[in-house]
């Protein structure tokens, strides 16, 4: 089948374009890549027509995917993030292309704005495409519910992945394992250009496609750890300014923010945006600038004996010397000290997020959200506008002692939210799935307790700072890093004078997402002012 074209070049922008590149003759039967390869340029196509394929599998014959034909071009999302190349291209009428390599490309999205606008919106288009027609070049099976599961589903998503998902209990699904040789124990499961990944973890994916850290030999100005709000933005800036940028997560895009259902009170955004949405987005904008990003990539510390060539030192070994860090790892969810919370969370009944992943499949249900900030109350609406009856449990006696107001009104006259307050979540009920929770007065610990019905629980009830990889730097007795703390510091400087702290990270943050942004991309002066 042909895709949609989606946006082209007129005339001249196409001329502009082809003064980047150099011009070349292509036969017909000639790929200008393959799948497997580590690496593709772009191409404009002057005279020749090129048809993009999926390659043949042992289920399935070869499928068109797209063709492009004279004043077109070839290209999407990969050319920016450095994945592997997962179809072919292949020249099918001979004629003139023009080749156009990473380095030049970037420099042609820098400097002509209106081009960049055409190709970036080509890619996006390109890659939801391909996501519908060749998801099974990566396809993933797997429980719903478990915990795994959805780890690996959330991080694909996350990153633009495409991919297709079948669940273990499902004829597809069967039918893969069946093929696969795959018992219940391996899963979930990936199958990339058929080779199977068993108990497949995001790291294994994306080290098979080709999204973790490896050195090219470019030179590194900059190292922002964390992919949050805090981080991209920095990330972005820094890269928008001039300065070589690797942005590293150790699991995937956007941080906490990913996880929310809707945030409505961030500028610019009036009918409100979901975290997912707003990554997708600032991912985009990132890849636009020349951001190399890396996830899942974990970092275990900092060689800072250098003091103008900090070096970021990876789980791995991998080690990666800068000129300056931006720390920007944010913070991690708390758990509730309750029996049976593992198993509950191994199972998939407890969650930590309200994506449209996580809320899905809880229509007509009971569940319980905890917790009495933001995100909680945005879990809750989101539950019960899917359907969800929902019970809140926060620990305070007032709804609206950490949680906007705007939200408070809404989940008051809510007819499927039911709020519990001054409760705090005593014992969880059920085998092998959650069926009850258990609330008594938070403020006493006699009998004085009831149970209510619950399929799952979502728990919101804050965080503790990922700063262990940080040992180098000060720190206040929560673990979170200090800045502008000693003497004539610059802003968001911490205690190692090329190592800046941005976001949840920072002791003294204020946990809103505009608040992230600003430190990130603010932070970025105080790097151009120390080199």
């Amino acid at each position: 089948m042909e895709a949609p074209r989606g946006p082209t070049l007129d005339g001249d922008q196409f001329d502009r374009l082809a003064d980047y590149g150099e011009p070349e003759h292509a036969e017909a039967g000639r790929d200008l890549f393959r799948t497997g390869d580590t690496a593709y340029d772009f191409f404009l196509l002057r005279t020749a027509t090129v048809d993009i394929v999926r390659d043949a599998t042992a289920i399935e014959p070869e499928r068109l995917i797209y063709q492009g034909g004279p004043g077109d071009f070839l290209g999407e999302l990969n050319l920016l993030t450095g994945q592997h190349v997962y179809l072919t291209g292949r020249v099918v009428s001979a004629g003139t292309v023009v080749r156009i390599g990473p380095a030049q490309l970037r420099r042609a999205l820098a400097e002509q704005v209106d081009i960049a606008d055409v190709l970036l919106a080509a890619f996006r288009e390109r890659r939801e495409v391909i996501r519908d027609a060749a998801g099974n070049v990566l396809e993933v099976v797997g429980r719903p519910d478990a915990a795994r599961t959805r780890d690996l589903r959330g991080y694909l998503t996350q990153m633009l992945l495409p991919h297709s998902w079948l669940d273990a209990a499902s004829e597809a699904g069967q039918s893969l394992m069946r093929l696969a040789g795959l018992g219940v124990d391996e899963l979930p499961a990936a199958t990339v250009n058929g080779s199977t990944l068993r108990r497949a973890t995001p790291g294994a994916v994306a080290e098979v496609l080709g999204l973790t850290y490896r050195d090219d030999g470019r030179p590194v100005d900059v190292v922002v750890v964390g992919a949050g709000p805090a981080g991209l933005a920095a990330a972005v800036y820094a890269a928008s300014e001039g300065l070589a940028t690797v942005l590293l997560d150790r699991t995937g895009l956007g941080g906490q923010a990913a996880k929310s259902a809707r945030i409505e009170n961030y500028l610019g955004f009036p009918a409100g945006v979901s975290g997912a949405d707003l990554t997708r987005l600032a991912m985009v904008q990132a890849l636009k600038f020349g951001v190399r990003m890396h996830a899942p990539c974990a970092v275990a510390g900092l060689d800072l004996s250098d003091d103008r060539r900090p070096a970021v030192l990876l789980a791995d070994g991998v080690r990666i010397e800068c000129r300056a860090v931006i720390a920007a790892t944010g913070a991690h969810y708390r758990r509730l000290d309750v029996p049976g919370w593992a198993a509950f969370e191994e199972a998939g009944c407890i969650r930590y997020a309200a994506t449209e992943l996580d809320v899905r499949g809880y229509e007509n249900q009971r569940v319980t959200v905890v917790g009495g900030a933001n995100s909680a109350g945005q879990a809750a609406l989101s539950l019960a506008a899917h359907g969800a009856t929902v019970d809140l449990v926060i620990r305070g006696a007032d709804l609206g002692a950490g949680m906007s107001s705007y939200l408070t009104d809404r989940i008051q006259a809510h007819a499927r939210i039911r709020t519990h307050a001054g409760c705090v979540v005593g014992e969880l009920g059920g085998d092998d799935t959650l069926d009850a929770v258990v609330l008594r007065r938070s403020e006493r610990s006699d009998a004085r307790q009831h149970t209510i019905e619950s399929r799952a629980l979502f728990c919101f009830i804050g965080a503790d700072p990922v700063s262990g990889w940080l040992s180098q730097v000060a720190k206040d007795e929560h673990g979170f890093v200090l800045t502008d703390s000693a003497g004539p510091t610059l802003p968001f400087q911490t205690s190692a004078p090329r190592v800046f702290a941005v976001g949840d990270l920072r002791a003294g943050s204020t946990k809103r997402v505009a608040t992230a942004v600003g430190e990130g991309a603010s932070a970025v002066s105080s790097v151009h002012a120390v080199l």
